[in-house]
């Protein structure tokens, strides 16, 4: 009897209707503020909740029930527009101003493609005699299932693969930016954007082995159950993070650079490039060591330019070329030595290391340790138990 609650449906169906119920979330708050983010989150948690109806539906014995339904006309393959929205979804994230064009349609031209095929193909056999006492009709028998299914079947993985692949790149390039114009980066690293993808990426690892695995091995519905719990369980996670995750203030934060541009002036830009002379570097200088910069926790490339009198991109010449360094490790080495220089003063007596490391420009306790690892491949304890031997 349908529906039938038990121990294989019941866990896929709450966790669906959570993911469906963020998505709504999700769009209702794309359509309040605007950010397109929200959007692309919100129909990749769709089209992720989508595709587990057909084994969340047939745990609660809904093929048994209803043997003539016509649900597998319209249980679409969703990686063709899956791979294209988690790329535009990082993208708008890492991207300032971020609009989305007329042409970046054609990433899902796809996937539209094969929503024409399957309707057209539903028309064709409903318009068959007898296509009402049964469950599927003759193309999607002798043209869908065992052709078009069998070939999407190779494409589909390379196709994700290919796209999460360039999501990746596109994430660290972001993360390579933003070292170049920010010392402390810690609001802007995306961590959450980070393990958004990875988890991604298990899920699909895991639906590519089963895939290959199930050509040799006939696995059923039970078999299969642990790949959709696991993802109806990612896109709950996926969910409530993305939902509870401010975008906006990260781009409120990195509206000061363009992550799409470098920062070491070029073409355009060119006039405006000098040679480096050392009175550039020992301004630069000056500015760290006598007036101690980079004791303010927020500053970034436009700060210390305008102190220096200089364009963003003149100081980001003078940075690479003339410290051979980037922007974020540039300050974080005087921050680290400031942060010697206290220990040796005792300071470590009257304050935490944390609170030493904040007296020097550090403005969150993963940046410091990872940085202070970076620069002298030791932790900021053993350091401290080094120096006292």
């Amino acid at each position: 009897m349908f529906p039938d609650f038990n121990r294989w449906s019941l866990p896929l169906l709450i966790l669906v209707l959570q993911g469906l119920l963020f998505a709504i979330l999700l769009l209702s708050k794309y359509k309040r503020k605007g950010n397109i983010s929200d959007l692309f989150l919100g129909l990749i948690l769709l089209l992720t909740c989508y595709s587990q109806t057909c084994y969340t539906v047939g745990f609660m014995g809904w093929y048994n029930e209803f043997r003539t339904t016509k649900i597998n006309y319209f249980l679409l393959e969703t990686t063709f527009a899956l791979g294209p929205l988690i790329f535009f979804y990082v993208k708008s994230i890492t991207t300032s101003k971020f609009k989305f064009s007329k042409k970046d349609w054609w990433h899902f031209a796809p996937a539209f493609a094969f929503i024409i095929y399957r309707l057209s193909i539903y028309t064709y056999d409903a318009l068959q005699p007898g296509f009402d006492t049964v469950q599927n009709g003759i193309l999607k028998l002798s043209l869908d299932e065992p052709i078009v299914l069998t070939a999407i079947g190779y494409i589909s993985p390379p196709y994700m693969l290919l796209y999460l692949a360039f999501t990746f790149q596109l994430f660290y390039n972001y993360r390579k930016k933003i070292m170049q114009f920010f010392s402390n980066t810690y609001k802007l690293e995306l961590n959450w954007i980070l393990s958004f993808l990875v988890l991604f990426s298990l899920a699909f690892l895991y639906s590519t082995i089963q895939s290959v695995v199930g050509r040799y091995i006939d696995l059923g519905y039970d078999d299969r159950w642990w790949l959709n719990l696991f993802v109806a369980i990612i896109t709950l996670y996926v969910g409530i993070k993305g939902y509870f995750t401010d975008t906006t203030k990260l781009k409120k934060l990195s509206f000061s650079f363009s992550p799409n541009r470098d920062a070491i002036p070029q073409n355009t830009e060119a006039n405006e490039q000098k040679t480096i002379s050392q009175a550039d570097v020992d301004t630069v200088k000056a500015l760290m060591e006598i007036d101690k910069a980079y004791l303010n926790p927020e500053l970034n490339l436009s700060d210390l330019a305008e102190q220096a009198h200089m364009s963003r991109a003149q100081l980001s010449e003078i940075v690479n070329s003339g410290f051979h360094k980037n922007f974020n490790d540039f300050v974080n080495g005087y921050r680290v030595e400031a942060f010697k220089s206290m220990l040796k003063e005792n300071k470590h007596e009257q304050l935490s290391l944390l609170g030493i490391a904040q007296e020097c420009g550090f403005n969150s306790k993963a940046t410091f340790n990872r940085v202070f690892k970076k620069l002298t491949n030791y932790s900021p304890t053993e350091y401290l138990k080094s120096s006292l031997n």
